[in-house]
Parts: structure tokens; sequence; C-alpha cells
């Protein structure tokens, strides 16, 4: 049985956290295959013999695939994946389409679901395997007018969690890393829902209120390398945690929303973003 982590899939590894996170894996001594729609890799990562750059739409099955099938062509294996695609809107309920809902679950879950799935065999096979996930501190507080996005991370946190009981016998662990507000480019690509545009809607002031507190934090968040960081470590570890939360300030913001009384812990998050 293998005793480290070599091979890794990364998804949404050509910019961001996922570029950061595929630069310090290598650093780590491990290779990454960092997949992305375009099959890049940023600035950093160019000319890294360690970095595998693959062009990955988590959203299209063939093309998961077909990655998975040549990463285990070519190593013979693939130790651990990082589920690091994703997207993000913002608007209100009333203003969000069925479509546009679907459009935040399907690369943030569906994505990552497509992309365990076609790996689980090969891990099971081997009796070896390291399932990452990035959920967010958003998947324990809920956001106003990013209810999607937060519903969305929600159900990879749980997705991970009943996952890591399903495969632990298999020689899988699973874990759930739970970022804060992060300086990244996710910020300017975050889409506003058609309906939420609408300048006389009675949501509208609230709702650019509310995602532009939203952008100021984001902006001023922590750097995409301490959530890196994280995920290193725990591909380093003989036992993964469950969940992890990067840096102090979340660790206590998700321990406050587990003991404070939901009437209560909503009050506070509407002070901040309602």
């Amino acid at each position: 049985m293998a005793s480290a982590v070599r091979i890794v899939l990364l998804t949404g590894g050509s910019s961001g956290i996922g570029a950061e996170t595929a630069r310090m894996l290598s650093l780590a001594g491990m290779k990454v295959y960092a997949g992305s729609r375009r099959g890049t890799v940023s600035k950093e990562c160019e000319g890294n013999e360690l970095i595998v750059p693959v062009v990955l739409d988590v959203n299209d099955q063939a093309s998961v695939d077909t990655v998975v099938a040549s990463i285990l062509e070519k190593e013979g294996r693939i130790d651990a994946v990082v589920c690091n695609a994703g997207n993000g809107i913002a608007g209100a309920v009333e203003q969000t389409s069925v479509e546009e809902a679907k459009y935040q679950f399907e690369t943030c879950f569906f994505g990552a679901h497509r992309v365990i799935r076609a790996v689980l065999p090969a891990m099971r096979a081997q009796h070896f395997g390291r399932i990452i996930t990035i959920s967010s501190v958003a998947a324990t507080v809920p956001i106003p007018y990013q209810t999607f996005y937060s519903s969305a991370k929600a159900a990879v946190l749980i997705y991970t969690k009943a996952l890591s009981l399903e495969v632990k016998g298999f020689g899988i662990q699973c874990c759930s890393i739970l970022p804060g507000d992060t300086k990244t480019g996710f910020t300017a690509a975050r889409k506003a829902t058609a309906a939420s545009e609408d300048t006389s809607s009675v949501y509208y002031e609230t709702f650019r209120k509310s995602v532009g507190r939203m952008e100021h934090d984001e902006q001023n968040g922590m750097p995409a390398s301490k959530i890196a960081r994280a995920i290193v470590r725990q591909l380093q570890k003989r036992r993964m945690a469950a969940t992890v939360t990067p840096r102090i300030d979340y660790k206590a913001i998700n321990f406050l929303v587990r003991i404070l009384p939901t009437r209560l812990m909503l009050w506070i998050v509407g002070l901040l973003y309602a």
C-alpha cells in the first residue's frame, strides 16, 4: 500500500487557490495534474516539470473520464484529488431562476461529484486515496444574496463527510477545506443574476450593499497561499482531518455558529450582510 501522496489531480488549477495549490504541492515533491477548461497554468507554474496542465471541464463527464484515464495510463495511479473548481452567483432568491441556481450547483457540487466518482475505482483498487474538497465558511454561515453559493458549499461539505464513511474501509480519506474571505480573481468572476440588475427592484439597494461588503472583505482577505498551505499539510498527514478552516478568526466563527442560538446567529449575519 502506498504510504505517501505522489500523484495529484487538481481541478480549477489555472488561477487563484488552484494555482497556488499546484505550486505548493510541487514544492512538496508531488506531481500535479492541474486541470482547467483552458488547460493552462499560472506564470509562476510555467516550466515546472511537476505541474502538468490538462484540459478538464468538470461539467463534462467525457472530459473528466478522459483526463482520469490518461493519468492512470501514464502514472498507474492517482493518489489524491483536490476538487477546487468553482463559481459564484449573487442575487435575491426571488430573482434567481432555476437555471441560474443550476449553474451554481453544476460546477461547485456536481463537478466535484463527477471527478470524485471517476477516481474512486482506482483508489479502491490501490487501497489508498485522499480526497479534498473546497467548501467555504459560507457553508456554515448563510450569506444573504448568495444563498445558492452557501447552499452549494454546504452540500459539498455534507457530501464529503458522508463520502468519508462510505470509503474509509478502502483506505480512502476525505477532507473538506473551509476558506473564509480570500483575495483571488473569484470576486471579479462572480455573476449577478439577471433580475437582480433591475435598479427598480425592492431588493436592489440591499443586494448591492450586501455584495459590496462581501467584495470588500474578499479583496482584503487572506492570500490564496493560506488555503494552499492547508491543503498540502493535509495531504502530507497520515490521517487527514475531516474539516479544516484556515485562520483562527474563521475557526472562531464556525465555533460560534455551532453554539449560538440560530436566531441570534442570523441576526448577527443580517447586521453584516442584509
